[in-house]
């Protein structure tokens, strides 16, 4: 069974597997490999989510290359 690659867009640094481009803001750009992953929940009352400037609940990388 293959494992499944996950990709981090450049933009908006969400997380995503197996498309073409990102699914919140539509870039082509993304990065194989980031360090570490963050799942927001719910964006309005999170203060992580406000410091690193995240609008939408999802899944998100700390830092993409």
């Amino acid at each position: 069974m293959a494992k499944i690659k996950e990709k981090a867009c450049k933009i908006c640094k969400c997380v995503y597997e197996d498309e073409n481009s990102c699914p919140k803001c539509g870039s082509k750009e993304f990065s194989d490999t980031f360090k570490g992953k963050i799942f927001i929940a719910n964006h309005e009352k999170s203060e992580i989510a406000k410091n690193i400037n995240i609008n939408e609940n999802g899944l998100y990388a700390i830092k993409t290359r």
